[in-house]
C-alpha cells in the first residue's frame, strides 16, 4: 500500500482519488472515457514515479496505465505535466492522512506530534519509500518545473500548518520551531525512505523535545 493510501469509502472510489462524472447523465456520457484514460494515467504516474523515480519513460508509464502516447499527449503536453497533475491529486490524501482533522479535539502539541506519529506508521510499510514531494525535489532539482512547483507547495503548506500550530501553543518563535520541525520530518521520510533508518518513536521523542524548548504549551 502506498503511503498516502486509505480504505475506500461505500461506493468504492480511494479517498484522494476524484470521481469520474456520474454515468447515466449527459456529461457523464460525454467525459466519462476521457476522464477514466486522465486517471489511469495519473494512477500509473503516482505508482511509477514514487517507486522507480521520475525518470521513468512515456513509454512505460503508457503501457502501465493502458493508454496510447496519443492518448496521453491529448490531455498533457508533457510527461512533466503528468507527474504534477498526479502529485496535485494526491496532496488532499496525503495531507489528510498526516493531519488531525480540524473538528477532532487536540491541543497543538497533540497536533505536531499526530503528524510525526503518522509518519513513523507509514514508514513501517513495506513500500514505504519516503515522502514523494521531497523525493521529487530532490531529483528534479529545477525549481521551475511544474513538479517543482507541486512539491514546494505542498511543503511550504506542512510549514504553514506546523507554524499556525506554534501560533496556537504560544511557541516563543513559531516561525523559527516550523523551520526545525520540517528538518525533522524531511530528515526522518529521507532517512526511513532510503532504509536507513528505523524511525519508532525517534521522530517523536526528538519533535518532544524541540516543542519543549520552544515554549509551546
Amino acid at each position: 500500500m502506498m503511503p498516502w493510501a486509505f480504505p475506500a469509502p461505500e461506493d468504492g472510489t480511494p479517498i484522494g482519488f476524484p470521481r469520474s462524472p456520474a454515468r447515466g447523465t449527459l456529461a457523464g456520457m460525454a467525459t466519462s472515457d476521457k476522464a477514466s484514460t486522465r486517471d489511469r494515467l495519473l494512477d500509473a504516474a503516482s505508482e511509477l514515479f514514487y517507486r522507480d523515480g521520475v525518470s521513468i519513460g512515456v513509454e512505460a508509464l503508457c503501457r502501465t496505465a493502458g493508454v496510447s502516447k496519443r492518448s496521453m499527449y491529448q490531455l498533457f503536453a508533457s510527461k512533466d505535466e503528468v507527474l504534477a497533475a498526479s502529485l496535485e491529486r494526491r496532496r488532499p490524501a496525503y495531507e489528510a492522512q498526516l493531519i488531525l482533522p480540524e473538528q477532532e479535539p487536540g491541543t497543538p502539541r497533540e497536533r505536531i506530534l499526530h503528524v510525526f506519529e503518522r509518519l513513523e506508521k507509514s514508514a513501517a510499510q513495506p513500500a514505504y519509500q519516503g515522502c514523494p514531494y521531497l523525493a521529487a525535489l530532490v531529483e528534479l532539482k529545477d525549481p521551475e518545473h511544474p513538479a517543482s512547483v507541486v512539491a514546494r507547495g505542498a511543503k511550504d503548506g506542512m510549514r504553514d500548518y506546523f507554524r499556525a500550530q506554534a501560533e496556537r501553543g504560544g511557541a516563543r518563535d513559531p516561525q523559527l520551531l516550523a523551520r526545525q520541525l520540517m528538518l525533522v520530518f524531511d530528515g526522518a521520510n529521507a532517512r526511513a525512505g532510503a532504509r536507513v533508518e528505523t524511525l519508532d518513536g525517534l521522530t517523536t521523542e526528538t519533535v518532544t523535545v524541540l516543542l519543549d524548548a520552544s515554549g509551546l504549551a
